[in-house]
């Protein structure tokens, strides 16, 4: 086997170790379903049972900034082992939690703070071992775990909740999702000193020309350029109508369309976040990034336009197929535009930064439909809210440009 074989071979050990990852840290996104159970088991209030999951998403996101850094400076498998114990530690102590406020602490903190570490060392590790010219497509592999998880996990929790109970569900999670990870955080690597990846022999004609930053900049830099703020709004418009799906799906499709078997909902939604992850970032690879968010922007903001109407379990399913789609499709576009725009050398420390914007998007997102059906009776407002959103970041698109970037030969 040549260096250059060997290199790569290892390249995709860490692709698919991190994609393994991601899909343990899925276990986030059955929280439709359980959600569901503390409203109708232990009535909780909407706004209650989404407030754990709210939480969990802004400790994720503010934990990615100091994960990013600690995985640029010491690698990326102890801080993903220590992801691995701290989520399935999260989910553990969940199965003694009582109260929202107490679920608030576990699931919320620990889970928040698990997800940030171990998620924080899975993309940046996986592109620096490939060429500039497939950062969309690397980047889209390892992130579709997230979203292929819901694919078994929402009907994994469904039977575990029918089963047993609410603490128990919890507890076993917990033990299976700290195993998993910490085993494949043991596969997790950076490349060497003065690695240097290979373009690809036979580089598709209808590609888009590779942009890379002419050199690497640190945070203090990126903060300085008028596209982190840009690309930080659109992050928080683009993924908080996922996010308000995903945590209220299952009420949804039971108050809309009478249909109790709100957990295929999250299983659709699921299956097509998954392909948006992975099929946006190949596609961003051919026809740039900012094209490929505005068209699943504008997509996602009719589909939120036409949310209300959706009053079977047919049309149900097909908004949840768009909204997994459009969303997925942000979290390969991100990371690879974080990277085009300011280089490798300090992505997990800058994209970090760029993530704080999920959480704002978490809580925002989460808590907003819940909210707004408890006061109004109904979500059709938080569906034109989204709507709004998901134009404005399209607008956003538009105008944002490379800094310092230069196209490749």
């Amino acid at each position: 086997m040549t260096e250059q074989k060997a290199s790569n071979a290892k390249g995709w050990m860490v692709v698919l170790a991190g994609l393994g990852i991601n899909l343990i840290l899925g276990t986030l996104y059955a929280w439709g379903v359980i959600g569901k159970a503390l409203v109708v088991q232990w009535q909780w209030s909407k706004m209650d049972a989404s407030l754990p999951f709210a939480v969990s998403t802004a400790v994720f996101a503010v934990t990615m900034v100091f994960a990013g850094r600690m995985q640029d400076k010491f690698g990326p498998r102890w801080v993903a082992l220590s992801g691995g114990v701290m989520f399935g530690l999260g989910l553990a102590l969940s199965s003694f939690a009582q109260s929202p406020w107490l679920m608030v602490f576990t699931f919320g903190l620990f889970c928040g703070m698990g997800l940030g570490l171990a998620y924080a060392a899975t993309t940046p590790a996986a592109i620096k071992w490939f060429h500039a010219s497939r950062k969309g497509l690397i980047s889209g592999v390892v992130v579709s775990g997230v979203g292929l998880a819901a694919i078994f996990m929402a009907p994994l929790t469904e039977f575990l909740l029918r089963v047993t109970n609410i603490p128990q569900t919890f507890l076993i999670l917990g033990i299976g999702a700290a195993i998993a990870i910490i085993l494949l955080s043991l596969v997790l690597n950076n490349p060497p000193a003065g690695h240097q990846p290979v373009a690809p022999s036979s580089p598709t004609k209808t590609a888009a020309p590779v942009v890379s930053a002419k050199r690497d900049m640190d945070w203090h830099e990126m903060m300085r350029t008028k596209q982190f703020y840009i690309l930080w709004i659109m992050y928080v418009l683009g993924t908080a109508t996922g996010l308000m799906l995903i945590s209220n799906v299952a009420v949804i499709a039971q108050e809309q369309a009478a249909w109790q078997a709100g957990f295929v909902a999250i299983m659709v939604l699921a299956v097509f976040n998954t392909v948006g992850r992975f099929a946006s970032g190949a596609v961003s690879d051919r026809i740039g990034r900012t094209n490929t968010m505005i068209i699943a922007l504008l997509i996602q903001a009719v589909n939120m336009l036409a949310f209300a109407h959706f009053t079977s379990p047919v049309t149900i399913l097909v908004g949840c197929a768009v909204v997994g789609l459009c969303y997925g499709s942000l979290f390969p576009l991100m990371p690879a535009a974080v990277a085009d725009f300011y280089g490798l050398k300090n992505l997990g420390v800058n994209y970090g930064l760029t993530f704080t914007a999920f959480g704002v998007a978490g809580v925002w997102g989460s808590l907003l439909g819940g909210r707004i059906r408890d006061m109004l009776g109904s979500y059709s407002v938080a569906y034109i809210m989204c709507a709004v959103m998901l134009l404005i970041a399209a607008v956003l698109a538009f105008v944002i440009r490379p800094r310092k970037a230069e196209t490749e030969k």
